[in-house]
């Protein structure tokens, strides 16, 4: 769509407002709106201003003007607003030098796109992610100087089986058996389809959508894959609709990775795959019917997941999913077909045009511009320096020897230590300037002052349990 188009858009579908929306850097969407007699066509050229200094880990108060600037492409009208509005989203520029901002997150997508062209290794980064998130029906919490607590519900979860509803009609999932029960045991079928047809809506190309593992509401709607930048904006898009249709049905959602203890906790296995001219570039007569060039790929996703584990699993919360026994793997090893390994290769299409990698890792918490990125560009150093994955391990890795289990090496255990592998291994993300050392250096920071350093400092609900009578 050119601005022309948008602009007629508006006057067809009599547009009242245009919301404009930017990605913070730790990760949420954010926005401001303007009156479409605001909006020319000069707009998606000069931009319009707004104050950088308070956006999270952006500019500082004596250098806060800064630019959003339109991108027609991604022009929709929004399923949710009374007005008639219409979104496009937009990169960040500096008013002064007119340069896209190093910081902003759709820009260090935008570049790594760009690297890896430059590099002739191919033109395109496909990119699906399977992300999850739990329907709650209630969630409050708190933390203060006296008191820190949560409470989260769900008319599906195992601990309300006894509860009084006036009438209870059961159907409450048993933890760990969420996964594919019809309705009536599934009570978000309503929820999820809504979710998923406003999405068709808007646009996006939806796979499926199903109930997921854990009891309380866990659920799963899959996008069909696309390239990184695209899915990327597809889904801040997706995160919009399912918070917001979840709204309308009075519940709350959330992508938190681990909501509940005791259960399985919120994943986005992420599937990629490079194509150069229109041809795939992972098929070949190797491991898996995978190609060499896919096996390097594998190679540098497993050598720095450390430090992409950064991006992609990039909260506190996340390394309380990346736990054993809840398929959220924790050993840096490949296997076709196997979910314990932290990257899979899927076998259910022996077409040359399946052929991709599943890295099981990451989290929706993240942000998906830095997310996708970081694990792009660990492929990329794969094949450029051809590091080789080792060997496959085709079996259950939580069975294994404690002596060959020890051989494996693992995810970190907290964020600080993805952020501290980050510190140590990042060379390979500044290649072609995608992630600058000025962006390294502040996401270190950043983390480690609002999130790792605040967990740190306050006292934990169960500690009471396990410590007060001491």
């Amino acid at each position: 769509m050119t601005p022309k188009e948008v602009l007629a858009l508006c006057r067809e579908k009599d547009v009242k407002a245009i919301d404009l929306r930017f990605m913070d850097f730790p990760g949420l969407w954010q926005h401001f709106t303007i009156p479409v007699q605001n909006l020319e066509e000069d707009t998606f050229e000069e931009g319009l201003g707004f104050d950088g200094s308070s956006i999270r880990g952006w500019q500082a108060i004596n250098e806060s003007d800064m630019l959003v600037v339109p991108q027609p492409e991604t022009a929709l009208l929004d399923p949710f607003t009374k007005l008639p509005t219409l979104v496009m989203i937009c990169n960040i520029q500096d008013p002064l030098t007119r340069e896209d901002y190093s910081r902003d997150p759709r820009n260090i997508a935008r570049k790594g796109v760009n690297y890896l062209k430059t590099t002739g290794i191919a033109d395109t980064c496909f990119v699906g992610p399977e992300a999850e998130f739990f329907i709650f029906d209630d969630v409050r919490f708190d933390a203060g100087v006296n008191e820190a607590y949560y409470h989260v519900d769900s008319i599906e979860g195992q601990w309300n089986r006894g509860r009084v509803e006036s009438p209870n009609l059961g159907y409450k999932l048993r933890y760990k058996e969420g996964y594919f029960p019809c309705p009536p045991a599934d009570q978000m079928m309503d929820i999820r389809n809504e979710m998923a047809q406003t999405m068709i809506d808007c646009g996006l190309r939806v796979e499926a959508q199903h109930h997921e593992v854990a009891s309380g509401g866990q659920s799963e709607i899959d996008l069909k894959f696309a390239p990184l930048v695209e899915m990327a904006d597809d889904l801040l898009l997706y995160k919009y609709i399912v918070k917001n249709v979840a709204r309308r049905y009075n519940k709350t959602v959330t992508f938190m990775p681990k909501p509940l203890y005791s259960d399985n906790g919120t994943g986005m296995h992420t599937h990629m795959s490079f194509w150069k001219d229109g041809e795939p570039l992972f098929a070949g007569s190797g491991y898996a019917g995978m190609s060499e060039t896919a096996m390097h790929a594998i190679g540098g996703v497993l050598r720095h997941a450390p430090s992409v584990l950064a991006f992609t699993n990039c909260t506190t919360n996340s390394y309380k999913r990346l736990v054993p026994g809840y398929e959220a793997p924790v050993n840096l090893a490949y296997s076709r077909r196997n979910r314990s390994a932290s990257v899979r290769i899927p076998m259910y299409s022996p077409s040359p045009k399946a052929k991709r990698f599943e890295f099981r890792c990451p989290d929706p918490s993240c942000n998906p511009y830095l997310a996708f990125t970081a694990l792009m560009m660990a492929a990329v150093d794969g094949i450029q320096n051809k590091i080789d994955p080792g060997d496959s391990l085709d079996k259950d890795i939580y069975d294994l020897p404690p002596e060959e289990l020890a051989q494996i090496p693992k995810t970190p255990g907290t964020l600080e230590e993805s952020l501290m592998a980050l510190q140590e291994d990042h060379e390979f993300l500044l290649k072609g300037d995608v992630f600058t050392k000025d962006v390294i250096d502040t996401w270190i920071s950043y983390k480690m002052e609002n999130e790792v350093n605040q967990l740190k400092l306050r006292p934990h609900p169960y500690e009471f349990c396990m410590y007060y009578d001491i």
